[in-house]
């Protein structure tokens, strides 16, 4: 059975941690459509979830993952920033804490709860300058002003979508380790974007051609707008691992 599992140890993580991470899978799979990594068992101390046997990305099965992630970002969030059920406000990325707390708005939702904080503590440590600090700033004004809105509905997202939580196997394309809440589908496309997905075309245009019934299809032009929403991975990125992405978060700032 062991060989079917795969489990997940940390005792210092913190109260929580661990149940946050099962709650998104959970909350996630519950959409019917991406494959989602099934949870096994949860304590404040590990998670066990089925074990995912890779296999070889094809231009199929990129474009099944694309149409299945419209099927779950359709089946929404209670509100911008709306955390899994039963998961609270205390939410995680990687290792890092963040905030999930409902706000009327998108732009209010990723200004205060994401973007703020970690250029507040990339300063703080030493990976934002202050320039580069002041133009984040600036733009999370905007973004609390509701430039950067939409008529979109909360969409039920991954969160931290990058290359390495989809496994990609022989079955279809599986994700793990969420940081799930209720926000802008283009937040997910633009992670699979940051750090390189194969066959991301396939996906993007799956995704794009055949919005679910009473999901609208991405207003045109979208992809414009990616730079502003993996402003909060570079920064969460800049906190762990040093200034060279505090420079990138500002350089996507800037094209805004």
């Amino acid at each position: 059975m062991a060989d079917m599992e795969f489990t997940k140890r940390d005792p210092t993580a913190a109260p929580g941690f661990f149940a946050v991470e099962a709650a998104g899978l959970n909350w996630l799979a519950e959409a019917g459509g991406v494959r989602i990594a099934r949870v096994l068992s949860v304590s404040d101390h590990h998670i066990t979830l089925e074990r995912l046997q890779p296999g070889r990305p094809t231009a199929a099965d990129a474009r099944e993952f694309g149409r299945a992630l419209a099927v779950t970002h359709a089946a929404g969030a209670p509100g911008w920033g709306a955390p899994p059920p039963g998961a609270g406000s205390a939410a995680y990325i990687g290792p890092l804490p963040q905030t999930n707390r409902i706000e009327p708005t998108w732009g209010i939702f990723y200004a205060r709860h994401r973007v703020r904080p970690f250029a507040d503590r990339a300063l703080a440590e030493g990976s934002l300058d202050a320039g580069g600090h002041s133009v984040i700033t600036a733009l999370c004004q905007r973004l609390e002003s509701g430039e950067f809105d939409d008529d979109r509905p909360p969409a039920r997202i991954h969160g931290d979508l990058w290359s390495g939580n989809v496994i990609t196997t022989a079955g279809g394309w599986s994700l793990i380790d969420p940081a799930a809440h209720g926000g802008h589908p283009i937040t997910d496309l633009a992670m699979l974007a940051l750090f390189g997905l194969p066959q991301l075309e396939a996906v993007f245009e799956a995704y794009a051609e055949t919005p679910p019934p009473g999901s609208a299809p991405l207003a045109p032009g979208w992809r414009d707008l990616i730079p502003l929403h993996q402003l909060h991975p570079l920064l969460v990125h800049a906190v762990l691992f040093g200034s060279g992405y505090g420079a990138q978060a500002v350089q996507a700032a800037r094209q805004f």
